[in-house]
C-alpha cells in the first residue's frame, strides 16, 4: 500500500432463525483483498456456493500487480460461476451467491460485485453506499420512488437480478476510487442491513475501535432480529 497502514477485521454469525450459515467471508491482507458471499438455494447449497466463490479468489498467486490482480479476480468468480452452475445443474435446482470483492492497491481500491451484499464508505463522519443492489426493488430506487433505507422494507426486498452461479452469463459491476486516510470501509451481507438504517450505520461506524465494531454490528442485526446470516468486514485506512 503506498502510504497508507490498514487494519481490518470480520466476522460472520449465523443469526437467531437458520440452522446453516450460508454466508462466507474472506480476508487476505498480504494481497488486501477482502470479500463477502452470501449463498442462496437452502442448506448445502447457498453454504457451498458462497464457499466456492470465496475459495476461487482464495486460490489466486501472490505478487501480481493491480490490473492483474483486478482481472485474476474477475476470472475467478467467472470460474465460481460456471462450477456453481454446473452443480445446481446436476441437483436440478439453482444454487448461488453474491459477492463483493474489494481489493486495495496502490492509493486506490477498486470493488466488483454481483446482488445485494453491500459496499460502504465512512468519510469525514459520513456514510455512502459505494455498490447499487442488483435487485428488482433496486430499480425502485433508482427511478426515485423510494431511497435505500426505505427499500429494505419492500416485500420484494430479497429478491435479487443478479448472482454468481444464476443465469447464463454472470455480470459483474465494477466501482473505484481513491483512497483517504481516516477511510472505513464496510462490507456485508444484506443479514446486516436489513436492520440497519444509513444513520443507524453511520452512528455506529463512527468512532467506534475497529476491535469491537464487527460484534456491535452483528448485534445490531440481531436485536433487530436476526433472521438472516450476517457477514461484516471492516477495513480502515490509517
Amino acid at each position: 500500500m503506498t502510504n497508507f497502514h490498514i487494519r481490518y477485521n470480520g466476522k460472520t454469525h449465523v443469526g437467531l432463525q437458520r440452522k446453516v450459515n450460508e454466508d462466507s467471508i474472506l480476508m487476505m491482507p498480504e494481497q488486501q483483498i477482502y470479500a463477502v458471499s452470501d449463498g442462496m438455494g437452502g442448506h448445502e447449497g447457498g453454504d457451498l456456493a458462497s464457499r466456492t466463490v470465496v475459495d476461487a479468489i482464495t486460490m489466486l498467486p501472490d505478487g501480481m500487480d493491480p490490473a492483474t490482480k483486478m482481472h485474476a479476480i474477475r476470472e475467478a468468480l467467472q470460474s465460481a460461476h460456471r462450477s456453481i452452475v454446473a452443480e445446481g445443474n446436476a441437483r436440478g435446482t439453482t444454487i448461488g451467491a453474491t459477492v463483493v470483492a474489494l481489493v486495495l492497491a496502490d492509493g486506490h481500491w477498486l470493488a466488483l460485485w454481483a446482488g445485494d451484499s453491500r459496499l460502504y464508505r465512512l468519510r469525514d463522519g459520513q456514510i455512502e453506499m459505494l455498490t447499487s443492489d442488483h435487485s428488482v426493488v433496486a430499480e425502485l430506487v433508482k427511478s426515485g420512488r423510494m431511497n435505500w433505507d426505505e427499500a429494505e422494507l419492500h416485500p420484494q426486498s430479497n429478491q435479487i437480478t443478479r448472482a454468481v452461479g444464476v443465469g447464463d452469463e454472470l455480470e459483474l459491476e465494477k466501482v473505484h476510487g481513491e483512497l483517504l486516510s481516516g477511510d472505513r470501509y464496510l462490507i456485508c451481507s444484506d443479514g446486516l442491513t436489513k436492520y440497519a438504517t444509513f444513520d443507524q450505520l453511520r452512528r455506529a461506524m463512527v468512532g467506534a475501535p475497529i476491535e469491537t465494531l464487527t460484534e456491535k454490528l452483528i448485534q445490531m442485526a440481531l436485536d433487530g432480529g436476526g433472521a438472516d446470516n450476517i457477514s461484516v468486514i471492516v477495513i480502515d485506512v490509517i
